[in-house]
């Protein structure tokens, strides 16, 4: 990670660490895409239906959970099956070119679709793709997913770590944080959790920056890790509880004196 880039005074520690606290309970998942993963069965469903559902967390949280709806629908609660069994051509053509989701065409989708399949046929399943790695640094299986869809030519992941790649991001704070209502800790013991990055969005980026976290204003990978390195100051063995926080801040910075 990088040096600290602004200490953070007391007051703002204590009212982060409160956000959290307040935040990350149980009543967080309604309406939001981590939901989709609490709500199926197994630990290669609940990797797979999250990766999906963080692929498409972006832009109008109403229409992208309808979206992901769809997809948890099609693969009646066994979305690992409905990729490795290819069941999901039936739902996204090759030549479908309307639009799924904003930007993403049917077409792309499938395209995502057949290289996680091509990932779940030659690993397994996502949690023996990130072991196979051996490296418990979240960087590190970050720039290994963007560069494993890049083969595909996909929209969808990230071609690589220049962008904040927030999904990802967001998508490994699922799966490796433990102790929580929200994420699953799946991969507690594959990834070290002090070494998750903040996923960084331009709403996240405009609350660290109202709150003198950080000074970029752009929504970059070294952005992000120069902002977890922050907020280490905050939560020294668990960084990424800060998105929690951010959130709070973001829902009650009217109100705050």
């Amino acid at each position: 990670m990088p040096t600290i880039e602004h200490n953070i005074s007391q007051s703002t520690i204590e009212l982060l660490r409160q956000y959290a606290a307040q935040y990350e309970t149980e009543s967080f998942l309604e309406g939001d895409p981590s939901w989709f993963m609490h709500h199926v069965e197994g630990h290669e469903n609940q990797e797979v239906i999250a990766f999906i559902a963080s692929a498409l967390s972006y832009g109008s949280r109403q229409q992208f959970m309808q979206k992901i709806k769809h997809i948890y629908d099609w693969s009646e609660g066994e979305p690992s099956y409905w990729l490795k069994s290819k069941e999901y051509e039936n739902c996204f053509s090759a030549t479908d070119m309307r639009s799924f989701y904003r930007l993403y065409k049917y077409s792309d989708m499938r395209i995502f679709l057949n290289r996680l399949h091509q990932l779940l046929n030659e690993y397994g399943s996502l949690g023996n793709y990130a072991s196979s790695l051996k490296n418990n640094d979240s960087f590190t299986i970050i720039d290994n997913i963007c560069r494993y869809f890049a083969k595909s030519s996909t929209c969808i992941i990230p071609k690589d770590t220049q962008s904040a790649c927030k999904r990802i991001c967001m998508y490994l704070r699922w799966l490796v944080r433990d102790n929580s209502p929200v994420d699953i800790g799946l991969w507690s013991d594959i990834i070290d959790k002090r070494t998750l990055i903040i996923p960084l969005d331009t709403h996240v980026l405009t609350e660290a920056i109202d709150l003198g976290l950080i000074s970029s204003r752009t929504a970059s990978m070294n952005t992000a890790k120069r902002l977890t390195t922050t907020l280490l100051q905050v939560f020294p063995d668990d960084p990424t509880r800060a998105d929690f926080a951010l959130f709070g801040y973001g829902v009650n910075k009217f109100n705050v004196n």
